[in-house]
């Protein structure tokens, strides 16, 4: 994937950023006492271990680590300019273990990735560390209560920072909007942040009253990081699943494969021409990537029929919007738009299935996916018809406003069609 022109021009200023923290901090390193020459080495070790061993986060294309303990513990413990050389040591050292296999491939890619990383980490760090910089600190023996409110400033401005700079270059990348990217982050992570706030404050804690209790604590962290990494395989291996099944999907009917990343897209389309949240967009395109899993329950002999189903064929059909909300409704990531993908076959005049909901009373989301999915049919060739021309597809869209579609979302559907028209 290449970067575009804004995105290398983020990358270079924070890089800029990044050496100017060293030049400030680095004649200002002492590790002159073995308690901190001790330090240093583990923390070096958990923060390399933590960055090799970070969590993905499928949904949003990125990581979480436990490292943000580990450094702010370090903050704490040791002051900002020994956090600042421990940083780049650790960070340096496992993105470059971590990538080293693409730098032949992806050249500039590598380049990039390892050099945005350290950089936005000794950032964040070296910014958090003014904090102590001002305040005449070198670091936290936690004897007075503006020591616990130094520590919990330092937290937020490190994941503020942290979570900012990341969101930076994933807006750029991706597209999405910046402040709503950050938002998600801090609703979906938030917690996770804070559980790792606290234990960099235990871990300053015990070293208050003596160095050596700091490994007391290292269990908790551990575990915690342990069990978030489980829970998000958990996570991971479900959506295999649900890959695995559209792969057999595919082998079975290519349509229905190939249908629902076209509804996907067309969905995304209509829903940004309507005004929609990117809130709603992201959950419009992950229902309509999964609307038809259901089918996988139905038999061969209805879904691959070269002619019109009979009634208790038909029966068996308009099962499967059911089927796929039961299959994907226990997911998190598949949850919020279970109800959307049940009712994605409803009618606006109520003529539609399972329940029969008509007008508003449909999910927004579903009205959307339902246009896209009855547009995209209307234009691809089924076993028993020839596909429609756009034109006459678009005429037959106008005549189901109001009665099969929701007007608005029909107009939306039909405004985005002229305009992939006339870009063509």
């Amino acid at each position: 994937m290449d970067l575009s022109p804004r995105a290398r021009g983020y990358i270079y200023v924070v890089v800029l950023i990044a050496l100017a923290t060293l030049v400030f901090y680095l004649p200002r390193v002492t590790l002159h006492t073995v308690s901190q020459v001790v330090g240093f080495v583990v923390f070096a070790v958990l923060g390399f271990f933590s960055e090799i061993y970070a969590t993905w986060i499928p949904i949003y294309g990125g990581e979480i680590s436990s490292s943000i303990a580990i450094y702010l513990a370090s903050l704490f413990i040791l002051g900002p300019a020994n956090t600042v050389l421990l940083v780049f040591v650790t960070t340096l050292s496992s993105e470059v273990l971590l990538r080293w296999e693409g730098r032949d491939t992806h050249r500039s890619l590598f380049a990039h990735a390892v050099t945005f990383n350290v950089a936005q980490l000794i950032v964040t760090v070296g910014a958090t560390g003014i904090l102590f910089v001002v305040g005449s600190v070198t670091s936290l023996s936690f004897t007075g209560e503006h020591e616990y409110v130094l520590a919990v400033a330092c937290f937020v401005s490190y994941a503020l920072i942290n979570l900012s700079l990341v969101t930076g270059i994933v807006s750029l990348s991706g597209g999405r909007g910046f402040l709503y990217a950050l938002r998600a982050c801090l609703r979906d992570f938030g917690l996770q942040y804070l559980v790792l706030c606290v234990l960099a404050l235990l871990l300053g804690v015990l070293n208050s009253i003596n160095f050596w209790y700091v490994f007391m604590a290292l269990i908790p962290l551990v575990l915690v990081h342990v069990s978030f990494r489980s829970y998000m395989k958990l996570q991971t291996e479900a959506r295999k699943t649900f890959e695995r099944i559209s792969r057999l999907l595919d082998e079975r009917d290519h349509y229905t494969a190939v249908h629902s990343t076209e509804v996907a897209e067309l969905s995304v389309q209509i829903a940004q021409e309507m005004g929609l949240s990117e809130r709603d967009l992201e959950r419009v395109d992950i229902a309509a990537r999964v609307h038809d899993i259901g089918k996988v329950a139905v038999p061969d002999a209805i879904l691959l029929k070269p002619g019109p189903l009979d009634e208790e064929e038909w029966k068996t059909m308009k099962r499967h919007p059911e089927i796929s909300a039961d299959l994907i409704e226990s997911l998190e990531i598949y949850a919020p738009v279970a109800h959307a993908v049940r009712h994605e076959h409803e009618r606006w005049d109520g003529s539609g299935y399972p329940d029969g909901l008509k007008g508003e009373e449909i999910p927004l989301l579903s009205r959307v996916i339902a246009a896209a999915d009855i547009f995209n049919a209307l234009t691809t060739d089924r076993p028993y018809r020839k596909a429609y021309e756009h034109s006459e597809a678009v005429h037959l869209v106008q005549d189901m406003r109001g009665a099969d579609l929701d007007p608005q979302v029909a107009d939306a559907l039909i405004r985005v069609i002229k305009s992939m028209k006339s870009n063509a």
